[in-house]
């Protein structure tokens, strides 16, 4: 089960990286992408977010929820091993809820 949860989560994270065009003024079709040091300070210091949850996709590939209380705002990052932290999402009204979803056609 938690191996088809990651692999969904992969193909999710790789078909918005396909789709992507350009958060914060990037071309479109180009994703945003930088030093994983100085992406997590501007997530910190302009927009005040901080890590909520973190994942591990096919290839090792690292996903991290970053979300301000404040503002509702929220990134969603990915950085593969010795490479690039690249932008995957970025919206507005982030909320946590405690709720498990159930599975379709299971019962608990």
């Amino acid at each position: 089960m938690l191996k088809e949860f990651y692999a969904l989560s992969f193909g999710f994270a790789a078909l918005i990286l396909l789709q992507a065009q350009g958060a914060h003024s990037q071309p479109a079709g180009q994703i945003p992408c930088g030093a994983r040091a100085e992406i997590l300070a501007q997530l910190a210091d302009r927009y005040h977010e901080t890590r909520r949850a973190i994942g591990l996709a096919a290839n090792n590939t690292l996903l991290e929820i970053f979300a301000s209380e404040e503002s509702g705002s929220f990134t969603i990052l990915a950085t593969v091993p010795g490479g690039p932290t690249c932008l995957i999402a970025a919206g507005e009204n982030f909320e946590t809820v405690a709720e498990r979803l159930q599975l379709s056609g299971k019962t608990t």
